[in-house]
């Protein structure tokens, strides 16, 4: 049985990575009807998914420090290359995520928003992999 520190560890970095990950995928989903809904309804909803996404990405960072400094020194090779690439990962969707949300270009959105979804849930399957 897990000690109750690990339990909160765990949970915590899986909640964060749900609201990270699923997130995005509830927003996308819902983008052709708030284009629907007219005026900035998208931009207001990808704003207040922002200032709710944000924070538990930072969770799901610092959670999974917290998870690095329990993992065994004598790991092998397989898991080293699973943790780096998803690592890169990891750092590829929250760099995607953020230009998205910083440029004005349709174009950029578009292809920084895959980028990011995409990265996130590499880094997912990844993460339950390890």
């Amino acid at each position: 049985m897990l000690p109750v520190l690990d339990t909160v560890r765990i949970s915590l970095h899986i909640l964060a990575v749900c609201v990270w990950v699923g997130g995005q995928l509830v927003l996308a989903a819902l983008v052709p009807i708030l284009r629907d809904i007219g005026g900035d309804a998208p931009k207001r909803a990808a704003q207040r998914f922002g200032q709710i996404s944000w924070p538990f990405f930072g969770l799901a960072v610092v959670t999974g420090i917290w998870n690095l400094l329990d993992v065994p020194s004598n790991t092998t090779t397989e898991y080293q290359v699973t943790l780096g690439i998803k690592i890169v990962l990891v750092l590829a969707s929250g760099s995607a995520a953020f230009v998205h949300t910083r440029t004005s270009s349709p174009a950029v959105r578009g292809v920084t928003g895959g980028i990011g979804l995409l990265a996130a849930l590499g880094a997912l399957v990844l993460g339950v992999r390890l």
